[in-house]
């Protein structure tokens, strides 16, 4: 193992001055008022629904700085909840913590969100795979028989889930979903989810890389149905380079893929605590994160 040391991580926020609004695996969220919140993106990284005990370093800033691309080459599809990621023009209070945030924050429009993951798959990889493989259907949705890991699909589809503020989301069909945000908010959620990742989806291919699946949350804001949280990273998003894809076998992955990998090989049970990474794990997850960021928008974080 490496004896040099990580770049510095943040794992933790804390600003005294501000009402803790959330904090979830990778985000922490802050009430500024009533209209705005403030998103902190750390640099945890959780696999199997647990936090490890080893940050990825620059993480929080290839996600927050991804998302800012993504909200402006989206806006055309659906509005979002981006305001600002200016550190200047944060409230006085946050100023003495610029370092800090700048480039892995954001104040966002405050949104009631729709308690469910809109999920949209092109390829069949993941828990859709197992799922096939049992009942040749994901989400209640028949697909052709025979196909093969990895493939991709006729058309994209769109399979939510529960939202689950602990454990596992689970997959649920579009009749479910309905009943939970109701029938015209689910089919309006669905096509703005395929039309998002077809936009998407077609940019990134361009760029080398295949985004296989995705999950989007939205809101309600005074501009009607809201693009919200974090879009199209490598921590909500399988990104696979095209130049090595294959069909018919898993695909070396952009996204944190590479940890849950690693868990599996040294056999963790999957409960707490949760281990810790070996320097060059971290390291090598660092690199995908940076990589997927530069591919996709064609320039190096500054970081």
């Amino acid at each position: 193992m490496s004896s040099q040391l990580l770049d510095p991580v943040l794992l933790q926020t804390n600003f005294p001055e501000l009402h803790l609004h959330a904090s979830g695996k990778v985000r922490d969220v802050y009430q500024l008022d009533n209209e705005r919140l403030l998103f902190v993106a750390t640099d945890r990284i959780s696999a199997f629904d647990y936090v490890l005990a080893t940050g990825i370093p620059h993480k929080g800033s290839v996600l927050n700085q991804i998302s800012l691309f993504w909200f402006d080459f989206l806006s055309d599809v659906v509005p979002n909840h981006f305001i600002t990621a200016d550190v200047t023009g944060y409230p006085q209070a946050l100023q003495k913590y610029a370092d800090q945030l700048r480039g892995r924050s954001m104040i966002v429009e405050r949104a009631q969100m729709f308690p469910v993951e809109c999920v949209v798959r092109g390829y069949i990889s993941g828990s859709a795979w197992k799922e096939y493989k049992s009942t040749g259907k994901v989400c209640g949705i028949a697909l052709p028989a025979g196909l093969v890991e990895s493939e991709a699909l006729p058309e994209p589809i769109f399979t939510p889930s529960t939202k689950a503020t602990s454990g596992h989301d689970e997959n649920i069909s579009f009749a479910q979903m309905c009943e939970i945000v109701g029938a015209e908010n689910a089919s309006q959620l669905r096509d703005l989810t395929l039309r998002v990742y077809k936009k998407a989806a077609d940019y990134a291919r361009q760029r080398g890389i295949i985004i296989a699946d995705t999950k989007l949350e939205f809101g309600m804001t005074a501009k009607g149905i809201t693009l919200g949280d974090e879009v199209l990273t490598p921590d909500s998003s399988r990104f696979w380079p095209a130049d090595s894809y294959s069909a018919g076998q898993s695909q070396s992955s952009y996204d944190k893929q590479y940890v849950r990998d690693y868990l599996e090989e040294i056999r963790w049970n999957k409960q707490p605590p949760a281990p810790a990474l070996p320097i060059e794990v971290a390291r090598r997850t660092s690199d995908k994160y940076l990589d997927a960021y530069q591919q996709i928008t064609g320039h190096k974080l500054d970081v």
